[in-house]
Order: structure tokens, then sequence, then C-alpha cells
């Protein structure tokens, strides 16, 4: 009950009464009582105040501690990919509910600072999209749920664990996206962490109804009666339990006069694991050998090959500006031809560069190869911004050296763009250069295909995040301060296919890049064109 406007009411009551029956003895004993039963509902506002205050201390001591770690070192705490996905949920989730309790009794100071701030806070997308970014990272990188949740993740400085609570919120957004694989781990994740003690708000009922589901849903029919078996033991009333068992049972019962049997097996006890059942296929053809090479698993690096790659000093052809300095150089791959120049950026250069982009980084967008527009698109999760010559002499002379070390005109290139790829971020395979089913890709810019790529990393990734060719095998890792570069096109003008590459999902840090495209016109002398399609 509103315990205010019940002391409001017994205090007006009392006044009418005393305006009214100032001189009724009779009357004035009732007011002794109607005294004492305003006593007592104002002992329980008070009791309801200082719960709820200690409710709300409760939950300020413990973000004063997290806040403490994670300002210390905000970059780092948030390398760790459970820390950011709960800084979205806290933000997104919690903090709303705690302007709820404190709206009770508004305060104005508090709702004030929360309208300011309001308008920066995560929404519900950003959450989703944090939690995506887990079940993304937990595939690429074959992370058991129970891992991932007790934060045993490679190369992290915060310990970070998800709750019974967050490993349902989890995976009740794959249930809600119909993708039941993940459902199935991460509500299997919340039914273990609850059994084995741990309190949580969530019911155990609510575990078992998504669970045995999404188990149905996967096409284990004795393991989704057993689990709706057990909800039905808990929750007899449950609304949907006893109509799904008994179509459960059913099911099943026709699957064995089907094969001919008399009597089903009994469920697989063994927990739910990443192996327990086949993820199902998406869209992209080469998924497995994309994401066997982001875990640093088969890449195709023979000792044949590996005996053709060299290491260099490279002066641009005698570059006046790399004769007394010249750029270190390092085969990656002998062919496709991928090099690494070493010590392309330096710190400083690097941490200008990170400056000027910091204001204006967008989320990262893709050409649409029918329209040729620009749009943001689920495989390519970055945030990216355009540098251009003129913004700072930082950024001219990086554009110079590029041109430099390559042999290549920068003056039909695009501007340098600067990527940050966070948690879980990504760019599933693709090809830098446009395809003859896309003709008008780079038709707006008037400079013909992109010929070329030159990658700086401007920052070291803790794990995950590495640059990978599917077509061919290669892994190339991030480390700071170099930059890698391929051609995209052969000297006739047509496209090397072999060239598809992905920016693998950040497992754990943060990964810094900044892209130079170089186009083809301007490069007529430069790279002249080759006899054969493919030279």
């Amino acid at each position: 009950r509103d315990l205010t406007w019940l002391s409001s009411q017994c205090l007006s009551s009392i006044i009418s009464m005393l305006n009214t029956h100032m001189h009724s003895l009779g009357q004035m004993t009732d007011l002794i009582f109607a005294e004492r039963e305003l006593v007592q509902s104002l002992k329980e506002y008070i009791e309801a105040e200082e719960l709820k205050l200690e409710a709300v201390k409760s939950w300020a001591d413990k973000l004063d501690l997290l806040t403490r770690a994670s300002t210390s070192d905000p970059e780092g705490f948030l390398a760790h990919p459970v820390n950011a996905y709960k800084l979205m949920k806290r933000l997104n989730t919690e903090w709303s509910e705690l302007e709820s309790l404190v709206l009770q009794d508004p305060s104005d100071g508090f709702i004030s600072n929360m309208s300011v701030h309001r308008q920066y806070f995560p929404d519900e997308e950003d959450e989703k999209g944090a939690a995506k970014a887990l079940l993304r990272l937990q595939d690429t990188y074959k992370l058991d749920s129970e891992s991932f949740s007790k934060g045993k993740l490679p190369g992290v400085r915060y310990n970070a664990e998800l709750t019974v609570d967050d490993c349902f919120d989890m995976g009740k957004l794959a249930y809600n996206e119909n993708d039941y694989y993940h459902s199935v781990l991460w509500m299997q994740q919340a039914l273990r962490q609850m059994d084995s003690g741990e309190d949580a708000k969530t019911l155990k009922a609510d575990i078992l109804d998504y669970l045995s589901y999404s188990v149905y849903q996967m096409g284990d029919l004795p393991r989704a009666i057993e689990l709706t078996r057990r909800l039905v033991a808990i929750d007899p009333s449950h609304q949907r339990a006893g109509t799904n068992l008994r179509y459960f049972e059913r099911l099943l019962s026709k699957e064995l006069r089907d094969l001919g049997r008399s009597q089903q097996e009994p469920a697989d006890e063994r927990p739910i694991q990443l192996d327990t059942y086949e993820r199902p296929k998406d869209y992209l053809p080469e998924r497995e050998v994309y994401e066997a090479l982001c875990r640093g698993e088969g890449v195709k690096m023979t000792p044949k090959r590996l005996s053709r790659l060299f290491c260099r000093y490279q002066d641009g052809n005698r570059n006046p500006r790399l004769l007394l300095k010249p750029m270190k150089e390092e085969d990656e791959w002998d062919s496709p031809h991928i090099v690494r120049f070493l010590e392309a950026l330096s710190d400083e250069e690097i941490e200008k560069i990170k400056e000027l982009a910091k204001p204006n980084l967008a989320r990262a967008t893709v050409r649409d190869p029918n329209t040729g527009v620009l749009t943001v698109a689920h495989y390519r999760v970055s945030k990216s911004a355009w540098l251009e010559g003129e913004d700072d002499p930082v950024i001219a002379r990086v554009n110079q050296r590029i041109e430099d070390v390559t042999g290549l005109s920068v003056n039909t290139a695009e501007l340098l763009q600067v990527a940050n790829y966070g948690v879980g971020g990504q760019y599933e395979p693709h090809y830098d250069f446009s395809r003859k089913d896309e003709p008008d890709a780079f038709k707006s810019l008037g400079t013909g295909n992109r010929v070329a790529t030159f990658l700086n990393y401007m920052s070291d990734v803790e794990a995950g995040g590495a640059t990978v060719f599917p077509d061919f095998g290669a892994a190339i890792w991030p480390r700071k301060g170099t930059a890698v570069f391929w051609y995209n096109l052969f000297k006739s003008g047509e496209g090397d296919y072999r060239t598809r590459h992905a920016a693998c999902p950040v497992l754990v840090g943060s990964k810094w890049v900044s892209n130079k495209w170089i186009h083809e016109r301007g490069q007529e002398f430069r790279r002249p064109c080759g006899l054969t399609e493919v030279d």
C-alpha cells in the first residue's frame, strides 16, 4: 500500500474529526486509536524507507567497488567481453530498476542526474547486441558455457562471472531469436548454477520451461520429456507444462511405432555441452574454416612454403625518405603475396590517430552490392571514422609513408579509415574489391577498383582478432605498430578471389586498426598492366 497516501488520509480524518466533534469524548477516544494506527503506519513507512535505502546503499557499495576497478583501467576492464556485456545490462536494465525504486519517493538530485545521463545510456538493442557478441565468441572460439560463465578466458586481467540470472537472460535472448541451439546451452548453464546452490531471482520453473522446449526444437524428444517432467514435478499447475508433456509423449510414441519399437531409451543424463547438439548451418559457406583459422587451427604453412618467406629492408626503390631509415619488411605469405611492415607507426602517431578518430566513431558500414548504398550489417561489427590528410600533419605523414613504401599513389586512395573492434567485434569473410556483379560499387569515387589494401595494426589484442584468409589458410595476428599489405587485383585488373578475408571476433581486448584502400587510377605507370589474366 502507499504509506504516504495512508498517512495523509489518516491525518485528514483526524483533523476532520477534531473539527466536527471537538467536545465528544466518545469520538475523542476514537482519535486515540486513529492516532495509534497513524503511528503504526508511520513506522511502516519509515521501515519501508529504511529497507529501500538499505537496498540502494547495498547496490551503491557494490557498484562503488566495481567502478573503482573499471575507471582505473577502462580499456583493460572492458577488454573482458563479460564485463562489456554486464555494463550494457546494468545501464539498460538494472539502473532503470533502481530509478523506479527511488521514484517511489522522488529524489530531485538523483532524477535530474539520471535525466542528464540517460540519453547516453545503451538501449535494449545495445544490450541484445552485447549478448549476441558473447554467443559469437562462444561459437568462434569453442567456449563451453561453464568456462565462459566463470570468466575463464585467455589473457584476461579482470575476473568477471555470469550469474544464474545473466545466463537465463542470455538463453532467453537466443530463444526469442529462434536460436534454440544457444538457448539450450545457456538455459542448461543457468540450471547447472542454480542446482549448485547459487541464489537467483529467476525461477527454476522458468528455466525448465525454456530449456525443455528448446531441447525439443533441437530434436531431442527423450530429454525434452525428462525436463518437462521435472517442470511438472515442481510446478504441477504450470500453464504449458502438462500440455507440452502429453504432446511430446505422443510424438515419441509415434516415432517408436514408426521404428517398430515399443520402449524408449532413457534420456541422456550427460550435461548438455557444446558438442551435444550439432550447431545449425548458416549463410556463410566457409564458416567452419573461418572460425578454425580464428582459433589458430588449420593454418596451411608447409615447410616448403615457409622456405619461400624472407625479411628485408624496404627503401621504396631508393626513395629519399627511406634511404636513411628503410622500412623493415617480412613476408607473411608467398602467393598471394602478403607482407608485414614493422615499425610502420610510432606509439605517438597511434595515440594521435585514435584521438582524432574517437569523436567521430560510428557503426561501420558496408556497401550494398545491389544498390551501392552504404549500410550497417550484422556481419560487420565495429565502429569507424574517416580521417583526411588535412585533419592533422600526422595523417598526412602516414599517407605519405604508405605511398613511399608501396610505391603506389595515394592521391586517388580512400581516406584513412580508423576502426575499433570491441567485444565480439568482427568482419566476416569479404572481398575488398568490387566484383563483376557489382560494377557500380565505387562508381561515385571515379577512381576505379580497390587495387590494394594497407592495414595498420594500432593495438595488440590479448586474444582473438586475427586477420584470416579462408581460401588458402593464412592467419595474421595483430601486432601494434606493424602493417600488412596485399594486392586485391592482378596486374590485368581482374580480381584476385583468393584475397577474401575476415577480421576474427575480438575475444579479449580492444582492436584498433587503420585501413588505406588504394585505387586503380594513378597507378598506370607505377604498376603497369600484365599481359595475362593472372599476372
